[in-house]
């Protein structure tokens, strides 16, 4: 047997991960490794893990996102606070952008978002458009771009194609590619387990993988829909894992994902104490960093910064 597989072999049985994310990776362009620099060190807790602070969901859910805190409906909000909280860096879309980033650039790095849609058609056939460009992205002085890509929708291969021609572009310019691996659409909820479920958080972790993403956005995964896979599915397999631990799970996700790091959502508002335990279980599973936003910024401005301090507090115990 040979060394390197006898050391794959350890780690999975030791736990581990398989290779940590790092910026001296083959895959890793120079132009590529400045950019993370900046989100990965320059910024943020600046230990290597990512903390972004994202505001798509204006797009993707619609201004009700805003009403438990009204203030945050201006995107000013949240650039003072990710510039007080000292965040990695902004994620939001073009129009934000341009209207609001130039007064911020050099001081809070930009992660354009460059598809998205509404929330008034139903998840069915998931897809999203581009609303932006490479081009965009450079002009405005971004670090990356962000890609949702709907893991699973029957119009996924639409979807992968266009996310190939944008990452190609990307690679061209030595632009980081931020990868928001969602499973999406009826055959994710009727074959899958669930859009959350570990079958699905795991596959569209692998594809981030296999289509080249620097990193992945993905939400922590659940126990599938009924408690059980159904054994005529194709992930049928997974029901070996229904009953393992938060953290786990995770670390199979984490392991799936490969070279490409991960970084987890942070979804619906949570308490101070449920969202401090959700960092605590993401960073023991070995994630990259998180992209929190209803979870910062849904908070008064005050109480934002204070637990965005103390969430930092936590990252910087774990290289």
């Amino acid at each position: 047997m040979s060394e390197i597989v006898r050391q794959i072999e350890s780690r999975i049985a030791n736990k581990q991960r398989l290779e940590k994310f790092h910026l001296d990776l083959d895959h890793i362009g120079p132009g590529e490794k400045r950019r993370l620099y900046e989100l990965m060190y320059a910024h943020g807790p600046g230990n290597g893990k990512i903390m972004l602070l994202p505001i798509d969901q204006g797009f993707e859910h619609g201004p009700r996102d805003f009403f438990p805190n009204p203030p945050s409906i201006d995107f000013e909000f949240q650039l003072e606070l990710a510039l007080e909280a000292n965040y990695s860096g902004i994620a939001c879309h073009i129009g934000l952008a341009e209207k609001h980033y130039k007064k911020y650039a050099g001081r809070i790095p930009l992660v354009l978002k460059i598809n998205g849609r509404t929330s008034i058609p139903p998840d069915d056939e998931a897809f999203s458009p581009l609303d932006a460009s490479v081009e965009d992205a450079l002009r405005l002085g971004a670090e990356a771009i962000g890609y949702t890509l709907y893991v699973g929708s029957p119009r996924e291969a639409e979807d992968i194609a266009q996310f190939s021609k944008i990452r190609q572009e990307a690679k061209k310019y030595g632009l980081p590619v931020i990868m928001w691996a969602y499973p999406r659409g009826k055959y994710a909820e009727t074959r899958g387990g669930g859009r959350d479920s570990l079958a699905m958080v795991d596959y569209a972790a692998r594809i981030a993988n296999e289509l080249g993403a620097h990193l992945a956005k993905i939400n922590l995964p659940v126990p599938p829909k009924g408690g059980s896979y159904d054994p005529t599915s194709p992930f049928k397999a997974y029901n070996e894992f229904k009953d393992i631990s938060e953290v786990e799970a995770l670390r199979q996700v984490v392991r799936s994902a490969g070279r490409t790091g991960v970084l987890v959502s942070g979804g619906s508002k949570l308490s101070d104490e449920e969202l401090l335990k959700k960092v605590e279980i993401c960073l023991e599973a070995g994630v990259d960093g998180f992209i929190f936003g209803r979870n910062i910024w849904q908070r008064k401005y005050d109480e934002a910064v204070r637990i965005s301090r103390e969430i930092f507090t936590l990252i910087k115990r774990y290289q």
